[in-house]
């Protein structure tokens, strides 16, 4: 006979390291947006997903959308349900690569 999972409350230690982790990101945060960083990142992100053809391949997956199900039977939130699965597993592992380097270069300098 197979076990049955048992939910158990997280143990104090476990809330304060969740916590703390919390107040890590909403430093990150603030000083990606503070920085002017955050805004760097897109700009990067953008241009790079842009010159690899990404942007195009995703505007076409949208058309495919609205052709399939009818300009006046799709809605934005339906197109980006059905294209965002694909467009961010598309994304070239060599741009994820570099935003990471750029994002860690980043936090180094904190």
């Amino acid at each position: 006979m197979a076990k049955s999972s048992v939910r158990r409350p997280p143990t104090p230690e476990a809330e304060e390291e969740l916590a703390l982790e919390i107040q890590l990101e909403d430093k990150l945060r603030y000083q990606l947006y503070s920085s002017g960083e955050r805004d760097r990142l897109k700009e990067l992100l953008a241009s790079k997903l842009e010159a690899c053809g990404w942007k195009d391949e995703i505007k076409e997956r949208c058309k495919d959308v609205v052709a399939r199900r009818g300009r006046g039977n799709v809605s934005v939130d339906d197109i980006v349900k059905a294209v965002r699965p694909e467009g961010r597993a598309s994304v070239p592992d060599s741009i994820k690569a570099e935003l990471l380097a750029e994002i860690k270069k980043f936090i180094n300098t904190l």
